[in-house]
């Protein structure tokens, strides 16, 4: 599936991945393929990334939403 992260400044993230968990505003949660629509707020925390190969890596954020369709995962965060 695709992951998108994007910042007002830049885009932080453009790649294939395994998964992605991030911090909801009701408690993290995680996202892998064919995962059900979804849009989500975030809250402070940490998005972390698993991409194909099981390399895993984390991006802090203070907030943003998520979405999450047809194997696209766009996350707008500050």
């Amino acid at each position: 599936m695709k992951l998108e992260i994007l910042t007002p400044e830049k885009k932080l993230f453009d790649n294939e991945v395994q998964s992605v968990q991030v911090p909801g505003k009701s408690g993290s949660f995680e996202m892998l393929n064919n995962h059900m629509p979804i849009v989500s707020s975030l809250n402070k925390g940490i998005i972390k990334i698993t991409d194909t190969k099981s390399q895993q890596e984390e991006i802090k954020i203070s907030s943003g939403v998520v979405e999450m369709k047809n194997n696209k995962i766009i996350i707008l965060a500050e």
